[in-house]
């Protein structure tokens, strides 16, 4: 199976975005995060993603005369980058914009079903614009906002640090004229 084969499922997708950011867990705390996924599917995906090199057992620990293996997402793991995006074909870019906003709402949905969850303390947003970009201007932006964020992305987690879920999501709509 491909990269992009394996990531363009909505379950690996979550379970990928569940160890992001540093995270360790076992498959067990795994299904937990992902109540609405049944506990074999997760030990079927989790396995997919660890021989296809996506994820690699950061522990392992004897719990009552089981093995439990804690995972963790490989630094050097396999992904979908522009030359890969590239070979796509219109179908599986269809069906990796469907399997990401399928993961982002089952994230939010999961989030405001928190106790104490608060979108407006949360600064939770969904906002959608128009933005009127020159080919120049796009690249730009791009570039400005990789810069903007490039500080962030190897923060750890910490004491106050609280993860957020960042989808940006660009495309172009109908160009004619308002």
């Amino acid at each position: 199976m491909d990269t992009a084969e394996l990531l363009l499922h909505p379950v690996r997708l979550r379970v990928v975005h569940a160890l992001s950011g540093g995270r360790t867990l076992t498959t067990g705390e795994l299904s937990t995060r992902l109540p609405d996924v049944p506990k074999v599917s997760v030990y079927r995906h989790v396995a997919l993603l660890t021989e296809a090199g996506f994820l690699e057992v950061a522990e392992e620990r004897r719990v009552r005369n089981v093995v439990e293996r804690h995972y963790r997402l490989r630094r050097d793991r396999p992904s979908i980058d522009g030359e890969a995006a590239a070979t796509m074909s219109l179908d599986d870019h269809r069906r990796g914009f469907a399997a990401a906003m399928a993961v982002l709402i089952a994230e939010f949905n999961a989030y405001l079903g928190r106790e104490g969850a608060n979108p407006t303390a949360d600064s939770v947003s969904y906002r959608q614009g128009t933005l009127w970009l020159s080919p120049d201007e796009l690249t730009e932006l791009v570039t400005e906002l990789v810069a903007a964020l490039q500080p962030r992305l190897d923060n750890q987690p910490g004491p106050g640090r609280v993860p957020y879920l960042l989808s940006p999501v660009l495309f172009p709509t109908d160009p004619s004229s308002p």
